[in-house]
């Protein structure tokens, strides 16, 4: 069974509210995957895939209702991954699926489908709803960067790393704010190369640590570097010299979001 636990809280009502009920849909397609003494399983995958359709339908609408409320910065990228996931549900085709072989078949699509996206869009995307900071504030503050005491987990190793991967986007921000220097392409490229490398490594020793004393949510941890890494792996450099100043800002509000919330609301976690 898959637990909804508290890495996936967005700390939104009803959005946590919905999204229980995506696992509840989730367990059930699990249920009925390895339910052998039903032989015949077709009704029940239609009804499965037709509420889920229903219901994603809504769930995406109410949370990009509540992101376009708050001038959430994510939005679109939101209704991007929400599009895509309509179009992996669709592409289940189950208007031939009258043999039992290929009613299992398409359960375990639907399942590898489910599990997957909805872990990681929860944990990658959902879970930043109102958190990105506005550039506007971010720049106001004399030292954005600064790694103070509230982001401290009480582990050395880890508190280390993170104050580096601090500093690594504060030499980002410094060249946010470098109004004489006009080209920042190779500065850009070179701190996310630098950024990549680090995370990785950081990535790496923070779940050597969780698995060393056992934390219970290490799986959702790395479901969560993951995505990051992925995110820092696919960002878009290939417009940066059209307009490298709202670039850099757009790339700094993310990572610097991203890290700080992760931080305080799943790291601090394995301190306690």
């Amino acid at each position: 069974m898959y637990q909804f636990t508290e890495d996936c809280l967005t700390g939104i009502p009803q959005i946590d509210e919905e999204h229980r009920k995506l696992f509840r849909l989730v367990n059930e397609t699990l249920d009925l995957l390895h339910n052998d003494r039903l032989k015949d399983k077709y009704r029940e995958v239609r009804r499965i895939l037709a509420e889920l359709k229903n219901y994603t339908d809504v769930h995406f609408a109410n949370e990009e209702a509540y992101m376009e409320s708050i001038n959430d910065p994510e939005l679109e990228i939101q209704k991007k991954e929400h599009k895509a996931f309509r179009h992996k549900i669709a592409a289940l085709d189950v208007s031939d699926i009258e043999e039992p072989e290929e009613q299992q078949k398409t359960l375990e699509e639907l399942m590898s489908c489910l599990t997957r996206w909805l872990y990681h869009h929860i944990l990658g995307s959902d879970i930043m709803i109102g958190k990105m900071p506005p550039v506007k504030e971010w720049h106001e503050k004399e030292k954005p960067c600064a790694f103070t005491e509230e982001y401290l987990t009480g582990i050395p190793l880890i508190d280390g790393e993170h104050e580096r991967l601090f500093e690594i986007i504060g030499r980002a921000d410094e060249l946010v704010k470098a109004e004489l220097l006009h080209d920042k392409y190779d500065e850009i490229v070179g701190i996310l190369a630098e950024l990549r490398d680090y995370t990785k490594e950081h990535f790496r020793d923070e779940e050597a640590y969780m698995e060393s004393i056992h934390y219970p949510g290490l799986e959702a941890q790395k479901i969560a570097h993951e995505i990051f890494e992925l995110k820092l792996e696919n960002l878009n450099l290939e417009h940066v010299d059209d307009n490298q100043q709202e670039y850099l800002e757009e790339l700094m509000e993310f990572l610097f979001g991203w890290l700080s919330n992760h931080i305080l609301k799943t790291d601090k976690l394995i301190g306690e």
